[in-house]
């Protein structure tokens, strides 16, 4: 059974002191170390970004890339090597943003992916400017007469597009406990899971504190039905005095791996590997 020491850190996280990223790490520590999974049964893939640092600091299969092209990278991971648990780990601006495009479409084909987003309302990496789910209105260094735009909705989004798995949790101590157990069932869905995690920025976001964040949220009812997909989308919708999180929505349509039939019963990996110039079978992947 594996242990904390499992997760050790292997370097010093270059976080700013109170920033939001060490609770959610810590906390994602604590889910593996409960579902009893030893760091070589999975890969985390990210971006750029603070948020998207995360894996250097656990020892595990990861791939850092490029700014909000970490779904791509592991949507071939999961595509190759099915047994492979693949979180993917980015920023609001890093997955809302650049990745926008790959957000949508890795919902739409519900890949078997795991996908932790660290909102923060701001790109905190490049100095604070205004990110997707930045508040109207609200002054930047890039905005100095306020953000114009209209905030994105990641959870309406996700429901709209009939994303399997939609949830949004909080990084404050209060709901910590709450996110462990939320991480823990993304990890374990079959097929596309969004958890949208609230944060803080201590730099740049003067707002969005541990604090505010505290006194706003709370959780859905104990009867709630995810599986209720227009009410889901309401409660979406909600922000502001009260900010909802939980299990949004989730369903159990077809993984991505499930409709491709090449490699439905027998994933990438353990395929055989055939020479095109000797016409027959040289070797597999074991």
């Amino acid at each position: 059974m594996n242990t904390s020491n499992d997760y050790k850190e292997q370097q010093k996280p270059a976080w700013c002191p109170g920033c939001g990223n060490f609770a959610i790490l810590s906390t994602l520590k604590k889910a593996l170390l409960d579902m009893n999974m030893e760091p070589h049964q999975f890969a985390i893939v990210s971006g750029i970004g603070q948020g998207a640092k995360l894996p250097h600091y656990l020892p595990c299969n990861f791939f850092n890339g490029l700014h909000g092209r970490s779904l791509p990278v592991a949507t071939g991971l999961k595509l190759v090597n099915h047994d492979l648990a693949v979180v993917v780990v980015a920023g609001d601006g890093d997955c809302y943003g650049e990745g926008g495009n790959h957000l949508v479409h890795a919902m739409r084909r519900n890949v078997n992916l795991t996908l932790f987003v660290h909102n923060n309302e701001v790109y905190a990496l490049t100095k604070g400017q205004a990110s997707p789910t930045t508040m109207t209105g609200k002054l930047t260094k890039t905005q100095p007469f306020g953000n114009p735009s209209e905030p994105l909705n990641p959870l309406a989004l996700a429901i709209a597009l009939d994303c399997s798995f939609v949830a949004r949790a909080f990084s404050g101590a209060s709901g910590l406990p709450f996110l462990q157990e939320i991480m823990k069932e993304a990890i374990n869905h079959k097929g596309f899971a969004l958890v949208d995690i609230l944060q803080n920025c201590v730099t740049y976001n003067k707002k969005g504190t541990f604090h505010w964040y505290k006194e706003h949220v709370y959780r859905l009812e104990e009867d709630y039905d995810p599986g209720n997909r227009v009410e889901a989308f309401r409660r979406s919708l909600e922000w502001g005095e009260k900010i909802p999180t939980g299990i949004f929505y989730r369903n159990d349509r077809q993984t991505c791996e499930q409709r491709l039939p090449p490699i439905q019963e027998t994933p990438l990996v353990n395929q055989a590997v055939f020479s095109l110039e000797a016409g027959q079978e040289v070797n597999n992947f074991y």
